[in-house]
């Protein structure tokens, strides 16, 4: 229930960008000096004469709808609303630390930990008008809280006598591909973070800056497959569109070489199936990134798209990391559960 919150929360931050509505609440954690989001533009314009330190990068002229400042609203209220099944989740593992162990208490406490640095890291985004930076910190952070509640759901089952298949994988195979697991994991994360930098840089501002349509704006940009990157966001748009190939070519090479040594180790299918979703899920979104191109039209984008792109990347991320958990858990296994492999 948690992780699932965890992932709206994630949504419903990515629709404030698409939205246009990330500075639609000047302060945080109140919202231009209230605790609802039904702020008239006659009590934004009185905000500001009384706060002009708070006026955002779109000026003291600029007014958002009501529906910018809820989603907004919304997003903070979600935020409020998870804080009290983590805290619950914590005196819950701590009250059940002889069954589940340490680890489990200690994930739960992470969680914990980790919300509050998410809550800061929120203020830190309306604080500096959402800078690029702070946009790709705060959605690091969210995919990190998320995974965590993924780790300790994972750990409690297996607990609790779950008899997942990759458990059974041999030791062997698990040795051999550990750092390329991990490396995996990390390239599709690079690539999140990445992805939120472009999308709140010049490079999201500038969509049009490779041009629109197919083949001159995807998969070329500017028509050439290497244009010159003097124009506004050519460059943090080339550094992403290849930055994607790069972690595309880590995931086909991993699972080529995950696919082969599973055919000599019996027992590892599993494994290599989570891998394979991983790259699946990756190429869809490769897929989602150029749809968001081709179908665009000069100053009109279908940001419907955009949030997709998003959530679909988040899914890669998430898939990634619990192919590398699956690793990991397999491997902390006791010696007589693994297969045949152990034995060879």
């Amino acid at each position: 229930m948690l992780a699932v919150l965890a992932l709206l929360i994630v949504i419903v931050g990515g629709s404030i960008r698409i939205n246009d509505a990330g500075e639609s609440c000047p302060e945080w954690p109140t919202c231009f000096g209230t605790w609802h989001f039904a702020v008239s533009e006659a009590e934004q314009g009185a905000y500001w004469d009384a706060n002009p330190d708070q006026i955002d990068s779109r000026g003291e002229d600029h007014r958002y709808t009501v529906f910018q400042i809820f989603v907004e609203w919304f997003h903070r209220m979600l935020v409020g609303v998870i804080a009290v099944p983590i805290v619950l989740n914590v005196f819950s593992a701590r009250k059940q630390r002889e069954h589940y162990g340490k680890p489990v208490e200690r994930a739960a406490q992470f969680s914990a930990v980790l919300l509050i640095v998410q809550a800061t890291a929120g203020y830190i985004t309306v604080r500096y008008d959402n800078a690029d930076w702070t946009v790709a910190l705060h959605l690091s952070l969210a995919c990190i809280f998320t995974s965590g509640l993924l780790w300790q759901y994972m750990s409690m089952r297996i607990t609790e006598g779950a008899s997942w298949t990759f458990l059974q994988a041999p030791r062997s195979f698990i040795d051999a591909h550990s750092k390329r697991i991990h490396s995996m994991t990390a390239a599709v994360g690079v690539l999140l973070v990445l992805g939120a930098w472009v999308s709140s840089s010049a490079g999201g501002q500038y969509n049009q800056s490779c041009s629109v349509g197919f083949p001159d704006g995807w998969p070329k940009c500017q028509g050439s497959i290497l244009p010159s990157l003097d124009g506004p966001g050519v460059f943090i748009q080339m550094m992403h569109r290849f930055g994607a190939l790069l972690v595309g070519l880590v995931l086909v090479l991993g699972v080529s070489n995950l696919r082969m040594s599973a055919q000599q180790t019996p027992g590892s299918s599993e494994l290599v199936r989570f891998a394979e979703m991983t790259t699946g899920v990756w190429l869809l979104n490769v897929m989602v990134g150029g749809s968001y191109i081709v179908f665009a039209k000069v100053g009109d984008f279908p940001e419907w798209l955009s949030l997709l792109h998003l959530v679909v990347g988040v899914g890669a991320f998430l898939s990634a990391v619990f192919l590398m958990f699956a690793m990991r858990f397999s491997r902390a296994q006791p010696k007589g559960a693994h297969g045949s492999g152990e034995a060879e």
